[in-house]
């Protein structure tokens, strides 16, 4: 289920915000400890993937790191290691909406620094979320683009993939997003491509839902509008849980209407597929039962797709459902559920 009620719940204010007061010592861990791959320092120490196969950067100060040092400090080794299984994973960095351009910065310093690439996601399209979980965003067009050029100006010539303003396609198509303010959304979201494909090594792909969507006929054209040829591609399963088979099969559809783009899949969360029982409109939230899916990598299983990536933080709430915190809180509960529902 992806329509009015399967807008997914990104990050919340005050998750945001904590990212960016973690930030310098993420910075000073990466200028230290996480730019190698020779192994853990101490039981809480975390470390980069090899790059060969997975050149985005770990966050070596991300919630789940933190969790792995708290748990390690209690005695709970076992725990520890189950939240490692996420903290030593890269994941999409969502750049909050105060200060995009000292994040960015800060951010793909730190990746640089370890010699990897950042994964960023910008979510602050004005009116997302059609007034769910994750509602919000910048107060109007010029607020966004301003935003945006903060993000292009932080980034650089430093090495990025961004992940380009999940559900605004979709929404757009889906009627959830009120006619007046199409246009214009449609505007923000070509001009955000031009203008982060205007830096030397930055590379972008555009939300285009999931399989449980399934409509590459209804979507296919509105990608175009909000400016897919000029990205490099779009991006499948944002914080959702299809299987990477069936969200292979939805990309490569969408794919052949649209120039043969690539595509990268999200499969943080896509271990055990979708949740099939309960309310239909919010099986998407913080489901049961879901396990990790595929570990971040430029190895995929078909050459379309350009990466596998943990675009959504395992362990974050979707939103206050099933006993969850509020949406981009960290859920130590949930994230153990996750870790060791893996195979």
């Amino acid at each position: 289920m992806y329509g009015r009620k399967g807008a997914l719940s990104r990050v919340s204010s005050a998750g945001i915000r904590a990212s960016a007061v973690v930030l310098g010592a993420a910075l000073l861990a990466a200028g230290c400890s996480s730019g190698g791959d020779d192994g853990k320092d101490d039981d809480a120490s975390i470390t980069q993937q090899p790059k060969d196969t997975d050149p985005f950067w770990v966050n070596p100060d991300s919630k789940a790191a933190q969790q792995v040092a708290a748990y390690v400090k209690a005695g709970k080794k076992a725990d520890a290691e189950q939240i490692r299984k996420i903290a030593e994973q890269p994941t999409g960095q969502w750049i909050g909406p105060e200060n995009p351009e000292e994040e960015a910065r800060g951010f793909t310093e730190a990746a640089d620094r370890a010699g990897r690439t950042a994964l960023l996601v910008l979510y602050n399209v004005p009116h997302r979320d059609c007034g769910q979980y994750s509602q919000g965003g910048a107060g109007d067009g010029d607020a966004y683009r301003a935003w945006v050029d903060g993000v292009a100006k932080g980034i650089g010539d430093r090495a990025a993939t961004v992940i380009l303003e999940p559900d605004a396609v979709l929404h757009l198509v889906d009627g959830c997003t009120p006619e007046e303010f199409q246009g214009e959304r449609y505007d923000l979201l070509k001009g955000a491509i031009e203008r982060l494909k205007s830096l030397k090594n930055t590379k972008v792909y555009l939300d285009a839902g999931n399989a449980g969507w399934g409509h590459p006929d209804q979507i296919f054209e509105p990608l175009r509008r909000a400016g897919v040829e000029q990205a490099d591609g779009f991006a499948v399963n944002v914080s959702n849980f299809y299987s990477t088979e069936d969200s292979l099969a939805y990309g490569k559809q969408l794919s052949a209407k649209i120039g043969g783009k690539h595509f990268v899949v999200d499969t943080s969360r896509n271990g055990n597929g979708p949740y099939t029982e309960g309310d239909p409109g919010e099986r998407w939230c913080n489901p049961p039962g879901r396990a990790l899916g595929e570990t971040p990598s430029t190895r995929t299983a078909d050459p379309l797709v350009d990466a596998y990536l943990w675009v959504k933080r395992p362990g974050e709430s979707d939103g206050t459902c099933k006993g969850g915190p509020k949406a981009g809180d960290w859920w130590a509960e949930y994230a153990l559920e996750l870790a060791k529902t893996s195979k």
